[in-house]
């Protein structure tokens, strides 16, 4: 006959088994959530965003740091149809942009806070000198293959899509608060 302690002995056991397989899983669990938080890291500066300018979507790079508003899109040998380069600065002011180091014929839009579109510009590749929006209420400003606004029907008054924007600025790991963008 089993003593007291042989009898427990088992169920003991069972239980140590029991609570280590859920120990292990509960383990394997968090780890898969780490894994999760990890993939879930800012996006990078080249990756490209849908972001609707009046009824056409382009798919839009953000340069949001005063490095990525330098680099633009020099040295880049072709732009895929619909992509372009949003550049996106703290406060309005009016804005200036050149082609040094730029080989391929764009065309910018320059929009105020409210992701109004003020004025369209034809920047010529390899060209420094500055093309100057008339406007003082530049807050963003993007970067097309030339005659992307003329084929699409976007002139002037149309409108951007913020919503869409401040989110690819969080998911760029940055606050929308940041930037002067009227709601």
């Amino acid at each position: 006959m089993p003593t007291c302690h042989e009898s427990i002995r088992p169920a003991t056991r069972r239980i140590t088994l029991s609570f280590l397989l859920t120990l292990a899983s509960c383990l394997v669990l968090m780890g898969c959530k780490e894994g999760k938080n990890a993939s879930n890291k800012p996006a990078s500066a080249g990756t490209y965003f849908p972001i609707r300018v009046g009824e056409s979507t382009l798919q839009l790079q953000l340069a949001i740091s005063s490095a990525e508003h330098q680099q633009g899109l020099m040295f880049r040998k072709e732009l895929p149809e619909n992509h372009g380069m949003l550049f996106i600065f703290e406060r309005p002011k009016q804005q200036g942009f050149w082609m040094k180091n730029t080989p391929l014929p764009l065309d910018i839009g320059y929009f105020d806070s409210a992701g109004k579109l003020l004025e369209v510009h034809k920047l010529f590749p390899y060209d420094e000198t500055p093309v100057v929006s008339r406007s003082r209420q530049i807050l963003i400003a993007i970067e097309t293959n030339r005659g992307w606004y003329a084929k699409n029907d976007i002139d002037t008054g149309a409108q951007l899509d913020m919503a869409a924007l401040k989110t690819a600025i969080e998911q760029r790991g940055v606050s929308p608060a940041k930037y002067a963008i009227e709601d």
